[in-house]
């Protein structure tokens, strides 16, 4: 049965070429969300090619389910899982960031503030806290701190003393719109276009999700299990993520020098970055999602 809410996947032929190396190896897609890349993956892939998926979200393991091919498997879990896979036995590690359309667009999930729904979040509704529930008992310090840092929100500390306010005044906010609605009232100015509430949500589901310490756990697994000359293709939707990336990129694409031994041979560097694309004038106007996506390409250096 077809989703009422569907997802365009962006920059799906720049992902896949950028991936795709070696016909008969194996590739990973650590976010498969609803399998756009996957299934242009598969496409390509030879007989002897295999493709591993990973996804939270049981919708999406439920889309996987719809593929028939022996050569494609997924599994239940965040791409913080990717350190165990064995060292360089991977010729491709894909990781489309960010919340997909269909968890945006559904009022039951609780991303968005656009359509009245509980107030979860979670990418996997089978474990962990949902927003509501840690907005129930988290200090306003916490609270502010977390808008602060994963919203980049100048009125934290005013709408993490509304929140608590609101919490003694009526009990716990429940749904998306009781927050969303809080905020209009607490953030009086804002960018143009913009809703008063879109930091704050976007800085509640990043931390409840643990996105960016998971992010930066699979960065550094990618290391591990790419062969040589194996590439590393990240998309990402905002500055938070991309920075990480980036810095992740720049990192390893040096030698590093031991200041303690002065003429000890640097250790070599793991990475080459290749490229940094954005979508296209005309994939913007057919999914204006994708108008803030970043897509960084780096490739394994020699697997020593």
């Amino acid at each position: 049965m077809e989703s009422k809410w569907q997802h365009t996947t962006v920059l799906l032929n720049e992902a896949v070429a950028a991936l795709f190396t070696k016909p008969d190896s194996t590739y990973v897609d650590a976010t498969f969300g609803r399998g756009g890349h996957s299934r242009l993956l598969l496409s390509r892939l030879g007989p002897q090619g295999r493709l591993m998926a990973y996804d939270k979200d049981l919708d999406a393991i439920a889309e996987a389910g719809r593929i028939d091919d022996p050569r494609f498997s997924i599994r239940h879990e965040g791409f913080a899982h990717l350190g165990e896979l064995p060292a360089a036995s991977v010729a491709g590690v894909l990781m489309d960031l960010g919340v997909s359309s269909p968890q945006i667009d559904n009022p039951a999930r609780g991303f968005s503030f656009r359509g009245d729904g509980p107030l979860d979040m979670r990418m996997d509704t089978t474990r962990g806290e949902s927003v509501a529930e840690w907005l129930a008992t988290a200090e306003a310090g916490q609270i502010a701190e977390v808008i602060r840092e994963y919203g980049e929100e100048r009125f934290a500390v005013q709408i993490a003393k509304a929140i608590v306010a609101r919490r003694q005044e009526r009990g716990p906010l429940a749904t998306t719109a009781e927050l969303a609605q809080l905020v209009a009232g607490t953030v009086k100015t804002r960018e143009p276009g913009q809703d008063p509430a879109t930091r704050t949500f976007q800085a509640l589901r990043i931390f409840i999700n643990a996105e960016l310490e998971e992010l930066q756990q699979a960065l550094e697994a990618s290391l591990d299990i790419l062969q040589s000359h194996g590439r590393l293709v990240v998309i990402s939707f905002h500055s938070l993520e991309d920075r990480i990336v980036k810095q992740f990129i720049a990192q390893h694409s040096r030698e590093v020098f031991d200041r303690r031994a002065p003429f000890a041979p640097p250790k070599a560097m793991k990475l080459k970055a290749l490229d940094r694309i954005k979508p296209s004038a005309e994939e913007v106007k057919a999914n204006p999602r994708s108008r803030s996506a970043i897509m960084r390409v780096a490739e394994r250096t020699e697997v020593q």
